[in-house]
């Protein structure tokens, strides 16, 4: 297993950055992940850091050197995250338990395998198409997926059905595992990023540079787009370059 990973936080016009990313591996498996604080609830900046936390300590239990099961990890590993939120609530007396998106990937066994919650995304792009992309939990994009007409005035349609920390279950939608082929990419980010820019950019940016070259052109890209009262960008820009078994020569 052959990658190349490269991370990256700025804030926008935001008073702080709620927003987390982190990365861990081992021999047999990566995990990657992007956790946004949700700003009108209490403590955004901690639901993200304890959640961020929860995850990786979590993977470096369980890959030994590999997961036993990448899918039956990424729910466990959503409801750990969860669970932890409600139990910092308890112990601060806090009345409004910190809530936050998370988008988590771990490659394994040459397949990308995704969970998310809330509206954090993940694309994967091959031949400079998005071949997958998570869909949001949000009022809006529910709306469209109905068939609504998007452009139906509609109230906090901007706002989540679902996020870890939130007082019902949350929602973890696994995605099927993918096979990855050499050259794919994947970016992992948070509403800050994709809300600013156009799928056609993310595209080209990633198709065509490094991921640290692509990481930094889409941030500054994203906060140009948003101005001075935009959100915090963060992303995890990863490139897989190769299989465990590549076909004998």
């Amino acid at each position: 297993m052959q990658f190349s990973v490269f991370k990256i936080s700025r804030i926008g016009g935001r008073k702080k950055n709620e927003d987390r990313m982190g990365y861990a591996y081992t021999r047999g498996a990566a995990i990657f992940l992007v956790a946004d604080g949700l700003g009108g609830h209490p403590h955004g900046d901690v639901a993200a850091q304890i959640t961020m936390q929860a995850v990786i300590s979590y993977f470096h239990q369980q890959a030994n050197p590999k997961l036993p099961s990448a899918l039956e990890f990424l729910h466990s590993a959503f409801t750990l995250a969860h669970e932890q939120l409600w139990s910092y609530a308890i112990d601060h007396g806090m009345e409004q338990t910190p809530s936050t998106t998370l988008v988590v990937t771990v490659l394994q066994d040459d397949r990308c395998y995704t969970a998310h919650c809330g509206d954090s995304r993940m694309y994967l792009v091959r031949h400079r198409a998005v071949l997958f992309r998570t869909v949001d939990h949000s009022v809006l994009m529910r709306q469209q997926t109905s068939g609504i007409d998007p452009r139906r005035p509609t109230a906090n349609r901007h706002a989540l059905f679902s996020c870890l920390g939130a007082p019902k279950e949350p929602l973890i939608e696994l995605a099927e595992p993918i096979a990855l082929l050499e050259g794919d990419r994947l970016l992992l980010c948070s509403d800050g990023l994709w809300g600013s820019l156009e799928e056609q950019d993310i595209v080209g940016h990633l198709a065509d540079k490094g991921v640290s070259e692509s990481a930094y052109a889409l941030t500054e890209l994203a906060l140009r787009q948003a101005g001075p009262h935009g959100d915090n960008v963060t992303l995890v820009t990863v490139a897989w370059d190769r299989a465990d078994n590549p076909p004998p020569v």
